[in-house]
């Protein structure tokens, strides 16, 4: 039949077009970016803090790229570093991570787990991202070495923001935390930190590994300067536009528009609102290890520097 000769080259296109797309977002998913926003948080007469957003490194012990990038995030010299969770890949990552982290445990941190340092990741449908959430959790897989994670973090010092408070003086500037255990898997126990944020702090921080509404307002309305979390990927596979990708999803009830990056929360509100907060999530460094994929959405670490309001 004549048509089959053109139907044969558009299946052979379109294989070729779907595997030149695999390639390239392969490829993306190993281009690990610096980003560097200014957040005006601090006192006025307070000298500017150097902030690393670390989330979603998803470390498995072969990725000596990620490792080597991610040990030379040291040189940037920052104050703190905030660790949204999602650390680990791989029961053997613990002693890979923490020996890609280098210079940065010498710095004060911060720090809650996601549901990928508590359980090991398996195979997943990639199309099932661009679906609802249908609230299945997978806790089937074995669970992950997450305490002897704890256990290194909290020898460097770190701040363990499991569901609990914590304060950290930090130049000349003393910095209040709220955190919550990961909200995707329902670990986060809003009760256990609700109330006002501590008036008597120059600054007040509240950290989740997923940025779910319900915690966002929480932490808005209790009036924290700032939220700060991961988990989402940036929607990891994001359609291009001129100005960077747009999710297509956040794998939590965040909206899309808000999937990465700077915003406010309430997403209406602006600086000085009552119940009002600043919302910095990060892309992530990682991956699923059986999907390492991105497009448009390149993985990231982010320093931010916190300056005096004006």
């Amino acid at each position: 039949m004549p048509f089959l000769p053109a139907v044969r080259r558009s299946l052979a296109l379109g294989a070729l077009a779907g595997a030149g797309v695999a390639t390239y977002a392969a490829w993306e998913a190993r281009q690990y970016t610096l980003r560097r926003v200014t957040l005006p948080l601090l006192p006025p007469g307070h000298a500017p803090l150097k902030v690393l957003h670390l989330s979603d490194i998803h470390m498995a012990p072969d990725q000596r790229a990620k490792q080597e990038w991610l040990r030379g995030l040291a040189a940037l010299e920052p104050d703190l570093v905030i660790d949204t969770g999602d650390n680990l890949a791989d029961k053997r990552s613990v002693p890979v991570v923490v020996d890609a982290l280098g210079g940065l445990l010498d710095v004060p941190g911060a720090y809650v787990l996601g549901s990928n340092d508590y359980y090991a990741p398996g195979w997943r449908n990639p199309l099932r991202y661009l679906l609802p959430d249908d609230g299945e959790r997978n806790t089937s897989t074995p669970q992950l070495p997450w305490p002897e994670l704890k256990d290194r973090f909290a020898a460097a010092g770190w701040l363990d923001l499991t569901n609990g408070f914590g304060s950290l003086k930090v130049g000349g500037t003393r910095i209040a935390f709220a955190g919550v255990d990961d909200p995707h898997l329902k670990y986060d126990d809003l009760e256990r930190v609700a109330g006002p944020a501590d008036p008597g702090a120059d600054v007040r921080l509240a950290v989740a590994h997923a940025p779910y509404l319900r915690v966002l307002d929480q932490f808005a309305a209790d009036g924290y300067d700032a939220i700060i979390a991961g988990h989402t990927h940036g929607g990891q596979v994001c359609l291009p536009t001129p100005t960077g990708g747009r999710a297509l999803t956040t794998n939590c009830d965040l909206e899309p528009a808000r999937a990465r990056g700077l915003h406010r929360h309430p997403a209406d509100s602006a600086p000085g609102d009552d119940g009002s907060a600043w919302l910095h999530v990060s892309a992530g460094l990682g991956t699923n290890p059986y999907i390492r994929l991105r497009v448009a959405c390149r993985p990231e670490a982010t320093l931010m520097t916190l300056v005096p309001t004006t």
